[in-house]
Protein backbone atom coordinates (compact mmCIF):
# COMPACT_ATOMS: atom_id res chain seq x y z
CA UNK A 1 0.00 0.00 0.00
CA UNK A 2 1.58 3.28 -1.08
CA UNK A 3 0.73 6.41 0.86
CA UNK A 4 -0.32 9.23 -1.45
CA UNK A 5 1.89 12.30 -1.19
CA UNK A 6 -1.16 14.57 -1.03
CA UNK A 7 -2.88 12.74 1.80
CA UNK A 8 -3.72 15.29 4.49
CA UNK A 9 -4.73 13.09 7.43
CA UNK A 10 -2.34 11.43 9.85
CA UNK A 11 -2.33 7.69 10.11
CA UNK A 12 -3.03 6.35 13.58
CA UNK A 13 -1.04 3.33 14.74
CA UNK A 14 -1.14 1.29 17.93
CA UNK A 15 2.54 0.33 17.76
CA UNK A 16 5.11 2.00 15.57
CA UNK A 17 8.01 0.07 14.11
CA UNK A 18 10.18 1.40 11.32
CA UNK A 19 10.64 -1.68 9.17
CA UNK A 20 12.72 -0.33 6.28
CA UNK A 21 14.47 2.77 5.01
CA UNK A 22 16.27 3.59 1.80
CA UNK A 23 16.82 6.82 -0.10
CA UNK A 24 13.41 8.45 -0.59
CA UNK A 25 11.41 5.66 1.05
CA UNK A 26 10.43 4.45 4.50
CA UNK A 27 8.07 1.70 5.65
CA UNK A 28 6.40 2.05 9.05
CA UNK A 29 4.15 -0.76 10.25
CA UNK A 30 3.60 -1.94 6.68
CA UNK A 31 2.73 1.51 5.30
CA UNK A 32 5.11 3.02 2.76
CA UNK A 33 5.94 6.72 2.62
CA UNK A 34 7.91 8.56 -0.04
CA UNK A 35 7.97 11.98 1.63
CA UNK A 36 9.68 13.17 4.80
CA UNK A 37 7.85 12.11 7.96
CA UNK A 38 7.58 12.71 11.68
CA UNK A 39 7.09 9.48 13.60
CA UNK A 40 5.56 9.46 17.07
CA UNK A 41 5.23 6.34 19.24
CA UNK A 42 1.58 6.00 18.19
CA UNK A 43 1.28 7.67 14.78
CA UNK A 44 2.99 8.99 11.67
CA UNK A 45 2.63 12.53 10.37
CA UNK A 46 3.32 12.25 6.64
CA UNK A 47 4.71 14.93 4.37
CA UNK A 48 6.86 16.76 6.89
CA UNK A 49 7.97 19.97 5.24
CA UNK A 50 10.53 22.46 6.51
CA UNK A 51 10.44 26.22 6.07
CA UNK A 52 14.04 26.30 4.86
CA UNK A 53 14.39 22.91 3.17
CA UNK A 54 17.71 21.54 4.39
CA UNK A 55 17.98 23.81 7.43
CA UNK A 56 15.88 22.72 10.45
CA UNK A 57 14.07 25.43 12.41
CA UNK A 58 11.87 25.41 15.51
CA UNK A 59 8.87 26.24 13.31
CA UNK A 60 9.39 22.86 11.63
CA UNK A 61 9.00 21.13 14.99
CA UNK A 62 5.73 22.63 16.27
CA UNK A 63 3.91 19.29 16.49
CA UNK A 64 6.96 17.65 18.08
CA UNK A 65 7.26 20.37 20.70
CA UNK A 66 3.54 20.10 21.53
CA UNK A 67 3.99 16.36 22.08
CA UNK A 68 6.96 16.92 24.40
CA UNK A 69 9.26 13.95 23.83
CA UNK A 70 12.23 13.02 26.01
CA UNK A 71 14.27 12.47 22.86
CA UNK A 72 14.03 13.87 19.35
CA UNK A 73 15.83 11.82 16.73
CA UNK A 74 16.50 13.83 13.57
CA UNK A 75 17.36 12.00 10.38
CA UNK A 76 19.44 14.43 8.35
CA UNK A 77 19.10 12.51 5.08
CA UNK A 78 20.94 9.68 3.39
CA UNK A 79 24.03 11.86 3.00
CA UNK A 80 23.49 14.15 6.00
CA UNK A 81 22.58 17.22 3.95
CA UNK A 82 19.94 18.60 6.33
CA UNK A 83 21.49 20.70 9.07
CA UNK A 84 20.39 21.25 12.66
CA UNK A 85 21.53 24.76 13.65
CA UNK A 86 23.05 25.24 17.09
CA UNK A 87 20.18 27.60 18.01
CA UNK A 88 17.68 24.76 17.50
CA UNK A 89 19.82 22.31 19.47
CA UNK A 90 20.12 24.79 22.35
CA UNK A 91 16.38 25.48 22.45
CA UNK A 92 15.60 21.76 22.53
CA UNK A 93 18.06 21.37 25.40
CA UNK A 94 16.40 24.28 27.24
CA UNK A 95 13.06 22.48 26.87
CA UNK A 96 14.54 19.28 28.29
CA UNK A 97 14.53 17.41 24.97
CA UNK A 98 17.58 15.32 24.14
CA UNK A 99 18.58 15.74 20.49
CA UNK A 100 20.12 12.91 18.48
CA UNK A 101 20.87 13.95 14.91
CA UNK A 102 22.40 11.53 12.41
CA UNK A 103 22.11 10.33 8.85
CA UNK A 104 18.66 8.87 8.40
CA UNK A 105 19.75 5.21 8.27
CA UNK A 106 21.34 5.58 11.70
CA UNK A 107 18.44 7.69 13.01
CA UNK A 108 15.99 4.91 12.10
CA UNK A 109 17.97 2.41 14.17
CA UNK A 110 18.24 4.85 17.07
CA UNK A 111 14.49 5.53 17.05
CA UNK A 112 13.61 1.82 17.10
CA UNK A 113 16.10 1.13 19.92
CA UNK A 114 14.89 4.03 22.08
CA UNK A 115 11.25 3.13 21.52
CA UNK A 116 11.93 -0.52 22.45
CA UNK A 117 13.64 0.74 25.61
CA UNK A 118 10.45 2.57 26.60
CA UNK A 119 11.65 6.10 25.93
CA UNK A 120 9.24 8.85 24.88
CA UNK A 121 10.84 9.43 21.49
CA UNK A 122 9.91 11.14 18.23
CA UNK A 123 11.74 10.86 14.91
CA UNK A 124 11.76 13.65 12.32
CA UNK A 125 13.19 12.08 9.19
CA UNK A 126 14.45 13.60 5.95
CA UNK A 127 14.33 10.72 3.48
CA UNK A 128 16.48 11.96 0.61
CA UNK A 129 19.79 13.84 0.34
Amino acid sequence: MRRSYNRSKESTLSTVIIEAYKFGYIRVDGVEYDRDVVIFPDRVSPEWWRDEGHNLSLNDLTEVLEYGPEVLVVGTGAHGVMKVPQTVAKELQTRGIELRAAKTSEAVETFNELLAAGRRVVAALHLTC
